[in-house]
């Protein structure tokens, strides 16, 4: 009971202060060293930390903010929600290398899409999330991720993580320095604005039961105009950077929905927050 009050001010904390940093970073110095030097010598490998997902999921009842309702698609009001942690490590030899969103932005180079509600760029193809049926095998929800990828934590069994390199998402008039250090791992804890799915939407209630939810970083997409530049992989599908290796991409984790339909459930209840997801909540609301 302990961490679901902690989770519940977390996130109204949370949101207190992504209020605040969308009102003031517009103009404020970017937060990067600018002695920071990417590692490109070799091959990026990117992960799902599966053991996480499976640890941090919890479904509950709350009010779904403003942008979930724009970007969305969600209805207003209170819902029933699927939260959960995506992490994901870097255990390639090189770095996955960004850089400044603006730079990309300026370049049209598709890599960022502007999102209107929150006022600052996404990524493109980062990540999608499914949550698929064990009885049906059906796709019930599934939604795309567009990450501000920074370095949060040292990934566990990947090469030794050197020193943080990436820490800065920027803003729509301020520059940021994007990537995944090798050796370290980008997280989106599940208190952010966002991170969930609806379960309850009357247009497809997902039925208590039991399901699968699968996280794809780095997915697979038909090409099209101006992916030209894209790594493709065996089956010809592009991806937005490359890879050494793009069969480990996928993370999965077994969940539970449950009749008892107002009651919070979830391993996620007694899953305390780390300190590094805590410093990375403040990093991520500058662009989420």
């Amino acid at each position: 009971m302990r961490s679901y009050v902690f989770l519940v001010v977390a996130a109204a904390l949370l949101a207190s202060a992504c209020n605040s940093l969308e009102r003031t970073t517009a103009t404020a110095s970017p937060a990067f060293a600018s002695t920071g030097v990417p590692d490109l010598d070799g091959l990026p490998d990117l992960t799902v930390d599966a053991k996480k997902l499976a640890h941090s999921w919890l479904i509950r009842d709350e009010d779904v903010s403003q942008c979930s309702v724009v970007e969305g698609g969600v209805s207003p009001g209170t819902h029933r929600v699927l939260r959960f942690t995506a992490t994901t490590p870097n255990i390639g030899t090189a770095d996955v290398f960004v850089g400044d969103p603006l730079a990309h932005v300026a370049a049209n180079d598709g890599m960022f899409e502007y999102a209107l509600c929150h006022d600052h760029y996404h990524f493109r193809h980062y990540a999608t999330y499914e949550l698929i049926s064990v009885e049906t095998g059906a796709v019930v929800r599934a939604a795309k991720r567009g990450f501000c990828m920074v370095d949060v934590t040292p990934a566990a069994g990947g090469p030794p993580g050197g020193k943080r390199t990436y820490d800065s998402c920027g803003t729509r008039s301020s520059p940021g320095f994007q990537g995944i250090s090798a050796g370290w791992a980008d997280s989106y804890s599940r208190v952010l604005d966002g991170q969930f799915f609806v379960l309850d939407e009357s247009t497809g209630p997902v039925a208590p039961g039991e399901y699968v939810l699968r996280i794809t970083v780095n997915p697979p997409f038909v090409c099209g105009v101006g992916d030209d530049v894209r790594p493709r992989d065996a089956d010809g599908f592009c991806h937005m950077f490359a890879e050494g290796d793009y069969g480990n991409n996928v993370g999965e984790a077994d969940i539970t929905i449950p009749t008892n339909a107002h009651t919070a459930v979830g391993p996620g209840l007694s899953d305390a927050l780390s300190p590094a997801e805590l410093a990375a909540i403040m990093t991520k609301t500058q662009h989420n």
